[in-house]
């Protein structure tokens, strides 16, 4: 009851967020974001699998929308579409090639893999290179809703996001989510059972390849570009990053490490200004420029004292009380 009723409140200020004054296009990058470390927490989370090459997914699905949107001249649904399908198509052939790894082996081919399509992704002539894509137009989605105002993409946003979401809470706790977490919890007794893991695995991967893309189509609907950064191993690193500091294993862990990440890249300059003028330090002045560090430093105090993210600890703490 206590958790429908903290979703009912999410949900509630996710609608009244761009009437209360907060920038509707950063909420979307967020949600972008969002469901970008939720796709990663199914496969590390739940299934314990950790991959370093989640940034292929977001990269090729924005390409691929961006692509059918400008050059080949089709609606939003379509170019979503497009993106969707070719990081299941993806997440199929990594999956296949790394599933039968595992610990850092696994790791290690997914981050190659990903890397191997990065530098696919600078030669090729429809990304443009270092360029990329400039200029992808929203259009009207379903032929009806123009996607060009802000407001009607933002709460096509919080729709398809709340779906995917949805869609994994049901995954999670579904059989087949409990067999995932019997795979985390001890794979050779899972295997014992009769249960074919690899497939299970497979599967798993292939659902948050495609979740991940669905990301990466949103995140390329709503700024109009696409570019290399989204391809590159620092991303993959930065939703492990939001994932780690919300808590691993939670629902609502990567939505809080994603926020958090995400508003400290976009408003920590700011911050740092109105430090600079309340405490006379121009030291704070210059916070925007050190992004990396500042998050940087809250991973490290994160992993020293909230080991199981900030959520993780919030239910550690939580359950005795409960009980």
């Amino acid at each position: 009851m206590l958790k429908k009723a903290l979703y009912g409140l999410l949900l509630a200020g996710l609608l009244a967020a761009p009437w209360l004054g907060v920038y509707p296009l950063f909420l979307m990058k967020v949600l972008c974001y969002v469901l970008f470390a939720a796709a990663f927490n199914l496969l590390i989370g739940y299934t314990g699998l950790l991959s370093f090459g989640h940034a292929a997914f977001l990269g090729l699905s924005g390409y691929t929308t961006g692509y059918v949107m400008q050059t080949l001249g089709l609606p939003p649904e379509v170019g979503l579409l497009a993106g969707v399908g070719a990081s299941l198509v993806l997440g199929l052939v990594m999956g296949i090639l790394a599933i039968r790894r595992q610990g850092i082996y696994f790791a290690m081919i997914t981050l190659a893999l990903a890397q191997l399509l990065y530098f696919v992704f600078l030669q090729a002539p429809f990304t443009n290179g270092e360029d990329g894509l400039q200029g992808i137009p929203r259009g009207k989605l379903l032929g009806l809703l123009d996607l060009s105002h802000d407001l009607t993409l933002y709460y096509v946003m919080v729709a398809v996001v709340v779906l995917a979401f949805l869609l994994i809470v049901r995954i999670v706790h579904s059989p087949f989510g409990q067999i995932l977490a019997a795979i985390k919890e001890n794979e050779p007794r899972a295997i014992s059972l009769g249960y074919d893991t690899d497939r299970f695995k497979l599967l798993v991967f292939i659902l948050s390849a495609g979740l991940a893309g669905l990301a990466g189509s949103l995140k390329a609907l709503v700024l109009g570009f696409e570019t290399l950064g989204d391809a590159y191993w620092t991303t993959s690193g930065l939703v492990i990053l939001m994932t780690l500091v919300g808590g691993m294993g939670t629902l609502l862990g990567p939505l809080v490490g994603a926020f958090l990440v995400i508003a400290l890249e976009d408003r920590l300059g700011d911050i740092g200004q109105g430090l600079a003028s309340l405490t006379g330090i121009s030291w704070f002045a210059g916070l925007g420029e050190s992004v990396t560090i500042v998050v940087g430093l809250i991973f490290i105090v994160c992993v020293l004292v909230f080991r199981r993210g900030i959520v993780g600890e919030i239910v550690a703490r939580f359950k005795p009380l409960r009980t």
